[in-house]
């Protein structure tokens, strides 16, 4: 992997995030091992932060809010839309606000990556099924390859999560999905184990069997 093409983008790690996402408290210290990582390789960090306005402008399509219609979620009235604490940006870093889920849509944030001669990222962040594989699968369509760190991911449910990263899987041809240990090994040029694609739909699954395909992504021989 070229460090100087690759960036790692984190996907939402705000201080709302704690609206009870299964695992959390590991995907932030898996990302905040994976930060410190591409910063001792020189790779740039980026972070989205989900915002609504309060007074609901720009405001999803039926998006829940609280009677005095104030967001339910992400509103920029409140402290909890900056980046958590304890993985909080330094000023070299790159923060991108966005006011749909995707990290793409109608913001800097290809702009900025194509102006670092970025073509590689390593990505993370919450929820895996709404603005992590969104944000996944517009990288996608805008040709960059994706390094997918799963236990840097987490849902509002285990289902949704292996389903999202199941999908992903199987559809954006340019995905290797991996865990943060294997992804440093990787940045700093070892050997490193990671799943991707051999064809098209590669890991079908029943409600059965998502379990036992989830455990063939997630631990690749």
């Amino acid at each position: 992997m070229t460090n100087n093409e690759t960036a790692l983008v984190v996907i939402d790690l705000q201080k709302e995030s704690g609206f009870g996402l299964f695992g959390l408290d590991g995907v932030v210290r898996n990302t905040q091992r994976m930060i410190d990582a591409c910063r001792a390789a020189g790779v740039p960090v980026i972070y989205t932060r989900q915002i609504n306005r309060r007074d609901g402008i720009g405001l999803s399509l039926d998006e829940p809010r609280h009677p005095d219609g104030e967001p339910c979620f992400y509103a920029d009235s409140r402290d909890s839309i900056e980046i958590m604490e304890e993985i909080k940006p330094r000023e070299t870093d790159i923060v991108i606000d966005k006011y749909r889920w995707s990290a793409f849509f109608d913001t800097s944030l290809d702009l900025m990556l194509k102006s670092l001669g970025v073509k590689r990222l390593i990505i993370g962040g919450v929820v895996t099924d709404g603005c992590l594989m969104t944000s996944v699968f517009d990288a996608y369509f805008r040709d960059y390859r994706i390094h997918l760190v799963h236990d840097m991911c987490t849902a509002s449910n285990e289902g949704a999560h292996m389903a999202a990263l199941t999908i992903m899987a199987n559809w954006v041809y340019s995905l290797e999905v991996l865990n943060t240990d294997n992804m440093i090994k990787c940045l700093e040029g070892r050997q490193y184990a990671a799943w991707q694609a051999d064809d098209a739909d590669a890991l079908q699954f029943t409600p059965e069997t998502l379990r036992e395909t989830f455990g063939k992504l997630t631990a690749p021989e």
